[in-house]
Protein backbone atom coordinates (compact mmCIF):
# COMPACT_ATOMS: atom_id res chain seq x y z
CA UNK A 1 0.00 0.00 0.00
CA UNK A 2 2.99 2.47 0.78
CA UNK A 3 4.20 1.56 -2.37
CA UNK A 4 1.02 2.22 -4.44
CA UNK A 5 0.54 5.54 -2.39
CA UNK A 6 4.53 6.67 -2.88
CA UNK A 7 4.28 6.07 -6.77
CA UNK A 8 0.86 7.91 -7.03
CA UNK A 9 2.16 10.78 -4.92
CA UNK A 10 5.18 11.32 -6.97
CA UNK A 11 2.87 11.79 -10.22
CA UNK A 12 0.62 13.75 -7.88
CA UNK A 13 3.32 16.05 -7.92
CA UNK A 14 4.83 16.71 -11.13
CA UNK A 15 1.67 15.28 -13.72
CA UNK A 16 0.81 18.81 -15.26
CA UNK A 17 -1.05 19.26 -18.35
CA UNK A 18 -4.34 17.65 -17.69
CA UNK A 19 -6.02 13.95 -18.20
CA UNK A 20 -4.57 13.54 -21.78
CA UNK A 21 -1.19 13.81 -20.16
CA UNK A 22 -1.96 12.44 -17.09
CA UNK A 23 -2.77 9.01 -19.14
CA UNK A 24 0.69 8.93 -20.82
CA UNK A 25 2.38 9.69 -17.41
CA UNK A 26 0.45 6.03 -15.55
CA UNK A 27 1.54 4.32 -18.88
CA UNK A 28 5.12 5.11 -18.85
CA UNK A 29 5.21 4.78 -15.02
CA UNK A 30 3.10 1.60 -14.39
CA UNK A 31 3.09 -0.27 -17.83
CA UNK A 32 6.50 0.51 -19.24
CA UNK A 33 8.24 1.10 -16.08
CA UNK A 34 7.08 -0.88 -13.68
CA UNK A 35 5.54 -3.29 -15.39
CA UNK A 36 2.26 -3.66 -12.88
CA UNK A 37 -0.23 -4.56 -15.85
CA UNK A 38 -0.08 -4.95 -19.82
CA UNK A 39 -1.08 -2.71 -22.46
CA UNK A 40 -4.12 -4.68 -22.89
CA UNK A 41 -5.51 -4.25 -19.44
CA UNK A 42 -4.39 -0.68 -18.95
CA UNK A 43 -6.14 0.49 -22.43
CA UNK A 44 -9.12 -1.58 -21.14
CA UNK A 45 -9.25 1.03 -17.96
CA UNK A 46 -8.41 3.59 -20.09
CA UNK A 47 -11.94 2.85 -22.12
CA UNK A 48 -13.58 1.95 -19.33
CA UNK A 49 -13.28 5.56 -17.97
CA UNK A 50 -13.63 7.37 -20.84
CA UNK A 51 -17.48 5.88 -20.74
CA UNK A 52 -19.09 6.74 -17.74
CA UNK A 53 -19.24 9.94 -15.15
CA UNK A 54 -16.35 11.03 -12.96
CA UNK A 55 -12.47 12.31 -13.52
CA UNK A 56 -11.08 10.23 -16.58
CA UNK A 57 -7.56 10.09 -15.17
CA UNK A 58 -8.19 9.53 -11.74
CA UNK A 59 -10.44 6.88 -12.38
CA UNK A 60 -7.33 5.24 -14.62
CA UNK A 61 -5.49 5.61 -11.43
CA UNK A 62 -8.08 4.18 -9.51
CA UNK A 63 -8.35 1.09 -11.69
CA UNK A 64 -4.19 0.59 -11.15
CA UNK A 65 -4.57 1.13 -7.98
CA UNK A 66 -7.38 -1.46 -7.12
CA UNK A 67 -5.33 -4.02 -9.90
CA UNK A 68 -2.47 -3.27 -7.67
CA UNK A 69 -3.88 -4.00 -3.87
CA UNK A 70 -7.97 -3.78 -3.85
CA UNK A 71 -9.77 -1.66 -2.64
CA UNK A 72 -7.14 -0.57 -0.44
CA UNK A 73 -4.71 -0.34 -3.45
CA UNK A 74 -7.61 1.98 -5.29
CA UNK A 75 -7.73 4.19 -2.35
CA UNK A 76 -4.00 4.49 -1.94
CA UNK A 77 -3.94 5.56 -5.38
CA UNK A 78 -6.47 8.25 -5.11
CA UNK A 79 -4.97 10.09 -2.07
CA UNK A 80 -1.67 9.60 -3.11
CA UNK A 81 -2.19 11.44 -6.62
CA UNK A 82 -4.55 13.78 -4.88
CA UNK A 83 -3.49 15.08 -1.93
CA UNK A 84 -0.78 17.79 -3.71
CA UNK A 85 -3.27 19.48 -5.55
CA UNK A 86 -5.60 19.47 -3.03
CA UNK A 87 -3.23 21.00 -0.90
CA UNK A 88 -2.01 23.72 -2.74
CA UNK A 89 -5.75 24.99 -3.44
CA UNK A 90 -6.91 24.77 -0.04
CA UNK A 91 -4.51 26.94 0.94
CA UNK A 92 -4.84 29.19 -1.89
CA UNK A 93 -8.11 29.15 -0.98
CA UNK A 94 -7.87 30.46 2.23
CA UNK A 95 -5.05 33.16 1.79
CA UNK A 96 -5.42 34.45 -2.09
CA UNK A 97 -8.49 36.44 -0.90
CA UNK A 98 -5.42 38.65 1.30
CA UNK A 99 -3.45 39.54 -1.69
CA UNK A 100 -7.05 40.32 -4.08
CA UNK A 101 -5.83 44.04 -3.97
CA UNK A 102 -2.56 43.14 -4.83
CA UNK A 103 -1.94 44.45 -8.65
CA UNK A 104 0.62 42.06 -9.25
CA UNK A 105 -1.48 38.93 -7.48
CA UNK A 106 -4.37 40.50 -10.46
CA UNK A 107 -1.33 40.24 -12.98
CA UNK A 108 -1.31 36.70 -12.25
CA UNK A 109 -4.78 35.78 -12.04
CA UNK A 110 -5.15 37.60 -15.40
CA UNK A 111 -2.86 35.64 -16.71
CA UNK A 112 -3.90 32.32 -15.96
CA UNK A 113 -7.95 33.16 -16.91
CA UNK A 114 -6.21 33.96 -20.48
CA UNK A 115 -4.58 30.37 -20.11
CA UNK A 116 -7.86 28.97 -19.09
CA UNK A 117 -9.33 30.39 -22.27
CA UNK A 118 -6.66 28.78 -24.17
CA UNK A 119 -6.85 25.22 -22.53
CA UNK A 120 -10.60 24.96 -22.87
CA UNK A 121 -10.59 25.53 -26.38
CA UNK A 122 -8.23 22.86 -27.02
CA UNK A 123 -10.21 20.55 -24.89
CA UNK A 124 -13.30 21.18 -27.16
CA UNK A 125 -10.78 20.66 -30.41
CA UNK A 126 -9.77 17.86 -29.07
CA UNK A 127 -13.40 16.41 -28.36
CA UNK A 128 -15.00 17.11 -31.18
CA UNK A 129 -12.44 15.45 -33.15
CA UNK A 130 -13.12 12.61 -31.09
CA UNK A 131 -16.63 12.50 -30.50
CA UNK A 132 -18.58 14.61 -33.47
CA UNK A 133 -17.52 12.67 -36.30
CA UNK A 134 -20.83 11.56 -36.98
CA UNK A 135 -23.57 14.28 -37.97
CA UNK A 136 -26.19 13.29 -35.74
CA UNK A 137 -23.06 13.74 -32.94
CA UNK A 138 -22.18 17.23 -34.53
CA UNK A 139 -26.68 18.16 -34.18
CA UNK A 140 -26.60 16.76 -30.67
CA UNK A 141 -23.65 19.11 -29.68
CA UNK A 142 -24.76 22.50 -31.53
CA UNK A 143 -28.71 21.72 -30.13
CA UNK A 144 -26.79 21.10 -26.45
CA UNK A 145 -24.56 24.44 -26.73
CA UNK A 146 -27.06 26.88 -27.64
CA UNK A 147 -30.62 25.03 -24.99
CA UNK A 148 -27.31 25.72 -22.90
CA UNK A 149 -26.35 29.34 -22.98
CA UNK A 150 -30.19 30.20 -23.38
CA UNK A 151 -30.90 28.21 -20.16
CA UNK A 152 -27.77 27.33 -18.19
CA UNK A 153 -29.26 25.62 -15.32
CA UNK A 154 -28.28 22.30 -13.80
CA UNK A 155 -31.73 20.52 -14.77
CA UNK A 156 -31.10 21.78 -18.13
CA UNK A 157 -27.84 19.73 -18.34
CA UNK A 158 -29.35 16.57 -16.80
CA UNK A 159 -32.13 16.32 -19.41
CA UNK A 160 -29.97 17.36 -22.35
CA UNK A 161 -27.86 14.13 -20.81
CA UNK A 162 -30.70 11.76 -20.92
CA UNK A 163 -32.13 13.06 -23.97
CA UNK A 164 -28.81 12.36 -25.81
CA UNK A 165 -28.61 8.78 -24.85
CA UNK A 166 -31.88 8.25 -25.61
CA UNK A 167 -31.32 9.31 -29.09
CA UNK A 168 -27.52 7.75 -29.13
CA UNK A 169 -29.28 4.14 -28.13
CA UNK A 170 -31.84 4.38 -30.69
CA UNK A 171 -29.63 6.00 -33.52
CA UNK A 172 -25.89 5.97 -32.87
CA UNK A 173 -26.50 2.21 -32.20
CA UNK A 174 -26.60 1.35 -35.47
CA UNK A 175 -22.87 2.69 -36.08
CA UNK A 176 -21.25 0.81 -33.16
CA UNK A 177 -22.00 -2.61 -33.55
CA UNK A 178 -19.05 -4.67 -32.15
CA UNK A 179 -18.31 -8.29 -31.93
CA UNK A 180 -18.21 -10.33 -29.33
CA UNK A 181 -15.03 -11.50 -28.03
CA UNK A 182 -14.51 -15.33 -27.69
CA UNK A 183 -12.97 -14.33 -24.11
CA UNK A 184 -15.67 -12.35 -23.12
CA UNK A 185 -17.08 -14.43 -19.70
CA UNK A 186 -20.07 -12.56 -19.07
CA UNK A 187 -19.09 -11.43 -15.69
CA UNK A 188 -21.98 -9.32 -13.93
CA UNK A 189 -21.98 -5.74 -12.55
CA UNK A 190 -21.42 -5.47 -9.22
CA UNK A 191 -24.67 -4.52 -8.16
CA UNK A 192 -23.46 -3.24 -4.55
CA UNK A 193 -21.44 -0.71 -5.86
CA UNK A 194 -24.66 0.91 -7.77
CA UNK A 195 -26.57 0.37 -5.25
CA UNK A 196 -24.70 2.60 -3.51
CA UNK A 197 -24.28 5.07 -6.27
CA UNK A 198 -27.53 5.30 -6.32
CA UNK A 199 -28.65 5.74 -2.85
CA UNK A 200 -26.15 7.86 -2.25
CA UNK A 201 -27.56 10.02 -5.19
CA UNK A 202 -30.81 10.18 -3.87
CA UNK A 203 -28.97 11.17 -0.07
CA UNK A 204 -27.80 14.16 -2.31
CA UNK A 205 -30.64 15.28 -4.08
CA UNK A 206 -32.28 15.41 -0.95
CA UNK A 207 -29.62 17.08 0.70
CA UNK A 208 -29.34 19.80 -1.31
CA UNK A 209 -33.14 21.14 -0.06
CA UNK A 210 -31.96 21.55 3.08
CA UNK A 211 -30.84 24.47 5.20
CA UNK A 212 -27.82 22.68 6.39
CA UNK A 213 -24.87 23.80 4.97
CA UNK A 214 -22.65 21.17 4.74
CA UNK A 215 -24.97 18.54 3.41
CA UNK A 216 -25.89 21.15 0.51
CA UNK A 217 -22.19 21.16 0.10
CA UNK A 218 -21.89 17.26 0.12
CA UNK A 219 -25.13 16.97 -2.15
CA UNK A 220 -24.03 19.82 -5.42
CA UNK A 221 -20.29 18.08 -5.51
CA UNK A 222 -21.79 14.87 -5.31
CA UNK A 223 -24.38 15.15 -7.75
CA UNK A 224 -21.66 17.27 -10.32
CA UNK A 225 -19.42 14.03 -9.83
CA UNK A 226 -22.37 12.01 -10.93
CA UNK A 227 -23.01 14.16 -14.44
CA UNK A 228 -19.62 14.78 -15.66
CA UNK A 229 -18.78 12.42 -18.77
CA UNK A 230 -15.84 13.60 -19.96
CA UNK A 231 -13.92 14.54 -17.52
CA UNK A 232 -11.28 17.24 -16.63
CA UNK A 233 -12.96 20.50 -18.19
CA UNK A 234 -16.15 19.25 -18.96
CA UNK A 235 -16.48 19.36 -14.74
CA UNK A 236 -16.77 23.53 -15.59
CA UNK A 237 -20.60 23.83 -16.72
CA UNK A 238 -21.73 21.61 -14.13
CA UNK A 239 -19.82 23.01 -10.79
CA UNK A 240 -20.39 26.41 -12.20
CA UNK A 241 -24.65 26.22 -12.83
CA UNK A 242 -24.32 23.90 -8.81
CA UNK A 243 -21.89 26.96 -7.17
CA UNK A 244 -21.18 29.84 -9.11
CA UNK A 245 -23.45 31.86 -8.35
CA UNK A 246 -22.71 31.31 -4.52
CA UNK A 247 -19.37 31.83 -5.10
CA UNK A 248 -19.71 34.13 -7.72
CA UNK A 249 -18.22 34.14 -11.47
CA UNK A 250 -14.97 36.05 -10.67
CA UNK A 251 -13.83 34.00 -8.18
CA UNK A 252 -15.15 30.95 -9.28
CA UNK A 253 -13.09 31.15 -12.48
CA UNK A 254 -9.99 31.90 -10.35
CA UNK A 255 -10.72 28.68 -8.68
CA UNK A 256 -10.41 27.42 -12.18
CA UNK A 257 -7.32 29.20 -13.24
CA UNK A 258 -5.45 28.18 -10.08
CA UNK A 259 -6.44 24.66 -10.99
CA UNK A 260 -5.17 25.27 -14.18
CA UNK A 261 -2.06 25.83 -12.43
CA UNK A 262 -1.27 22.96 -10.37
CA UNK A 263 -0.65 19.32 -10.75
CA UNK A 264 -3.16 16.38 -10.35
CA UNK A 265 -6.99 16.17 -11.44
CA UNK A 266 -8.90 18.80 -12.49
CA UNK A 267 -11.28 17.85 -10.00
CA UNK A 268 -8.98 19.58 -7.06
CA UNK A 269 -10.86 22.60 -7.96
CA UNK A 270 -13.08 21.13 -5.47
CA UNK A 271 -11.13 22.26 -2.68
CA UNK A 272 -11.19 25.75 -3.51
CA UNK A 273 -14.35 25.88 -3.77
CA UNK A 274 -15.55 23.50 -0.88
CA UNK A 275 -13.21 26.11 0.92
CA UNK A 276 -14.77 29.00 -0.28
CA UNK A 277 -18.27 27.84 -0.03
CA UNK A 278 -17.56 26.42 3.65
CA UNK A 279 -15.60 29.78 5.25
CA UNK A 280 -16.64 28.95 8.50
CA UNK A 281 -14.68 25.55 8.00
CA UNK A 282 -12.73 25.63 5.09
CA UNK A 283 -10.78 22.51 5.75
CA UNK A 284 -14.14 20.59 6.42
CA UNK A 285 -15.71 22.24 3.56
CA UNK A 286 -12.92 21.54 1.12
CA UNK A 287 -12.88 18.14 2.02
CA UNK A 288 -16.46 17.12 1.35
CA UNK A 289 -16.34 19.22 -1.72
CA UNK A 290 -13.78 17.07 -2.64
CA UNK A 291 -14.75 13.17 -1.57
CA UNK A 292 -18.37 14.20 -2.92
CA UNK A 293 -17.06 15.29 -5.78
CA UNK A 294 -14.64 11.91 -6.84
CA UNK A 295 -16.92 9.21 -4.91
CA UNK A 296 -19.77 8.81 -8.00
CA UNK A 297 -16.51 7.93 -10.56
CA UNK A 298 -15.07 5.59 -8.36
CA UNK A 299 -18.26 4.05 -7.41
CA UNK A 300 -19.43 3.41 -10.76
CA UNK A 301 -15.51 1.75 -11.80
CA UNK A 302 -16.05 -0.65 -9.22
CA UNK A 303 -19.49 -1.21 -10.19
CA UNK A 304 -18.29 -1.65 -13.81
CA UNK A 305 -14.56 -3.01 -13.73
CA UNK A 306 -14.63 -7.02 -13.89
CA UNK A 307 -17.98 -6.99 -16.85
CA UNK A 308 -16.31 -3.64 -18.88
CA UNK A 309 -15.63 -6.08 -21.35
CA UNK A 310 -18.88 -7.90 -22.18
CA UNK A 311 -20.65 -4.16 -21.69
CA UNK A 312 -18.37 -3.06 -24.57
CA UNK A 313 -19.90 -4.98 -26.90
CA UNK A 314 -23.62 -3.78 -26.98
CA UNK A 315 -24.08 -1.61 -29.27
CA UNK A 316 -27.02 0.14 -26.88
CA UNK A 317 -24.91 1.01 -24.63
CA UNK A 318 -21.74 2.51 -26.64
CA UNK A 319 -24.52 4.37 -28.83
CA UNK A 320 -25.84 6.05 -26.01
CA UNK A 321 -22.54 7.09 -24.23
CA UNK A 322 -21.52 8.41 -28.13
CA UNK A 323 -24.83 10.32 -27.66
CA UNK A 324 -23.56 11.67 -24.17
CA UNK A 325 -20.26 12.23 -25.51
CA UNK A 326 -21.52 14.74 -27.96
CA UNK A 327 -23.84 16.64 -25.64
CA UNK A 328 -21.11 17.12 -23.19
CA UNK A 329 -19.10 19.06 -25.84
CA UNK A 330 -21.82 21.19 -26.40
CA UNK A 331 -21.64 21.66 -22.65
CA UNK A 332 -18.19 22.73 -23.05
CA UNK A 333 -18.74 25.13 -25.51
CA UNK A 334 -21.35 27.10 -23.91
CA UNK A 335 -18.83 26.92 -20.46
CA UNK A 336 -16.35 28.24 -22.94
CA UNK A 337 -18.31 31.39 -23.65
CA UNK A 338 -19.35 32.14 -20.11
CA UNK A 339 -17.62 32.31 -17.95
CA UNK A 340 -14.53 31.09 -19.43
CA UNK A 341 -14.14 33.89 -22.31
CA UNK A 342 -16.44 36.68 -21.12
CA UNK A 343 -14.62 36.97 -17.49
CA UNK A 344 -11.26 36.67 -19.23
CA UNK A 345 -10.85 38.26 -22.79
CA UNK A 346 -11.41 41.90 -22.17
CA UNK A 347 -9.45 43.88 -24.54
CA UNK A 348 -8.16 43.19 -28.25
CA UNK A 349 -4.73 42.68 -26.62
CA UNK A 350 -6.41 39.85 -24.08
CA UNK A 351 -7.86 38.50 -27.76
CA UNK A 352 -4.59 38.73 -29.36
CA UNK A 353 -2.65 37.41 -26.40
CA UNK A 354 -5.38 33.59 -26.28
CA UNK A 355 -4.80 33.41 -30.35
CA UNK A 356 -1.39 33.49 -30.17
CA UNK A 357 -1.08 31.49 -26.73
CA UNK A 358 -3.70 28.90 -28.61
CA UNK A 359 -1.78 28.81 -31.97
CA UNK A 360 1.45 28.23 -30.29
CA UNK A 361 0.01 25.17 -28.60
CA UNK A 362 -1.10 23.88 -31.36
CA UNK A 363 1.55 23.99 -33.87
CA UNK A 364 4.75 23.94 -30.93
CA UNK A 365 2.93 21.51 -28.17
CA UNK A 366 5.27 23.28 -25.56
CA UNK A 367 5.27 21.83 -21.76
CA UNK A 368 2.37 22.86 -20.13
CA UNK A 369 4.80 24.81 -17.32
CA UNK A 370 6.39 26.88 -19.82
CA UNK A 371 3.19 27.65 -21.45
CA UNK A 372 2.02 28.29 -17.56
CA UNK A 373 4.96 30.96 -17.29
CA UNK A 374 4.59 32.30 -20.81
CA UNK A 375 0.95 33.69 -19.25
CA UNK A 376 1.59 34.52 -16.17
CA UNK A 377 4.22 37.01 -17.80
CA UNK A 378 1.35 38.27 -20.09
CA UNK A 379 -0.70 38.79 -17.21
CA UNK A 380 2.05 40.90 -14.90
CA UNK A 381 4.10 42.39 -17.96
CA UNK A 382 1.61 45.20 -18.31
CA UNK A 383 1.75 46.28 -14.26
CA UNK A 384 5.60 46.11 -14.71
CA UNK A 385 5.81 48.08 -17.47
CA UNK A 386 3.50 50.65 -15.84
CA UNK A 387 5.25 51.34 -12.67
Amino acid sequence: MWQIFFRFLTLGLVSFGGPAAHIGYFRQTFVNDLNWLDDKHYGSLVALSQVMPGPGSSQVGFGIGYHRGGLLGGLAAFIGFTLPSFLLLFVLAISSAQWLDSDLFQGVIHGLKLLAVVVVADAIWIMFNQFCEDHLAKVLMVVSAILLLLSPTLVMQTSLLVLAAIVGAMCLSLDNKRPISPNQTGKPLAYGWLISFAVLFIIALVAMQTDTKLAVLFGQFYQAGSLVFGGGHVVLPLLESAVGGAVGSDRFLTGYALAQAVPGPMFSLAAFLGAELLQESPLIGAIVATLAIFLPGFLLMLTALRSWDTLNSKPKIIGALAGINACVVGFLIAAFYNPVFSSAVSSLQDLIIVVLGFTCLKLLKPNILLLLIGFITAGVLPLVVRY
